[in-house]
């Protein structure tokens, strides 16, 4: 994967690594103050982040990643990103398929020039939430 130049440029790379089952761990900093919420998971520092996305990609397959309104703000090393994403996918063990309306929010951080990181950006926070009518 090439260096991405922008903040949103990293968050397509990453909804594409999803869809083509690519390791998503590179996309993350691996901090102890990382933080993933997903739909059913609290992940707290990269190496948990990183161990579950890596089951994750190993217990997936035919991902669906639909940006509904990608928003992203670049600022001064850092840039906060929103997002409607219509997401499925197939469990593998069980054959069952998963499909949510979600929304998504992550902040982005500029990885040091001296990383040897495949992506200039790293997710240290994201959040994604599926929303039910109340």
């Amino acid at each position: 994967m090439p260096p991405s130049a922008s903040a949103e440029a990293v968050v397509r790379d990453y909804y594409d690594a999803l869809r083509d089952g690519d390791p998503l761990s590179p996309y993350f900093s691996d901090a102890d103050s990382t933080v993933k919420f997903g739909i059913s998971e609290s992940l707290f520092g990269g190496d948990d982040v990183a161990a579950a996305l890596e089951t994750q990609t190993e217990t997936t397959d035919e991902w669906v990643v639909e940006s509904g309104h990608l928003v992203v703000t670049e600022r001064d090393g850092f840039a906060t990103v929103a997002d409607e994403v219509v997401m499925a996918w197939t469990e593998t063990t069980t054959g069952e398929r998963y499909r949510f309306d979600s929304r998504w929010s992550a902040t982005v951080v500029e990885r040091d020039p001296d990383d040897s990181s495949e992506t200039d950006w790293a997710f240290i926070t994201m959040h994604v939430s599926a929303p039910h009518d109340l």
